[in-house]
């Protein structure tokens, strides 16, 4: 073979390369982190404040066991009137993402069951308010 065909062969084979990956690319899901992402930044002042008033008191503790995920509410709070979210964000598959009201015991713990949340890496966005405060707390958590 001569120099001038391996020289085309090479530029085929580039040419195959390159319209795979312009494929792959345009077939590749693009999930944006929130749908209300500029509304959701301008309330960002509110986490901010949530975030430093949850670092006032003591941690919030997520276990899991076989069946359920387990949360448990500062120390502080225990047997107060807890409202509020707990967002389960998945950031590889935005149809994994839940949320759930937080409906406290009277020990100032969660607990949620396994079965409606698949297998992954979630971030669990704590979102609630006692009284007139609110508080604000993110952590990472692998469902299994």
């Amino acid at each position: 073979m001569s120099w001038g065909n391996k020289l085309v062969v090479v530029f085929l084979l580039f040419a195959v390369f390159i319209g795979t990956m312009v494929y792959k690319a345009f077939n590749t899901p693009l999930d944006l982190v929130s749908k209300d992402y500029y509304k959701e930044e301008l309330r960002y002042q509110d986490k901010i404040d949530g975030m430093n008033n949850a670092a006032k008191i003591s941690k919030v503790i997520v276990t899991q066991n076989q069946t359920a995920i387990n949360i448990q509410f500062p120390i502080e709070q225990k047997g107060k009137s807890i409202k509020g979210e707990a967002f389960f964000y998945c950031v590889t598959d935005e149809k994994k993402d839940i949320r759930l009201p937080i409906i406290v015991d009277s020990t100032s713990s969660v607990a949620v069951f396994k079965n409606k949340l698949q297998k992954g890496v979630y971030t669990l966005k704590l979102n609630w308010q006692l009284e007139k405060e609110t508080y604000y707390n993110e952590q990472k958590l692998v469902v299994q």
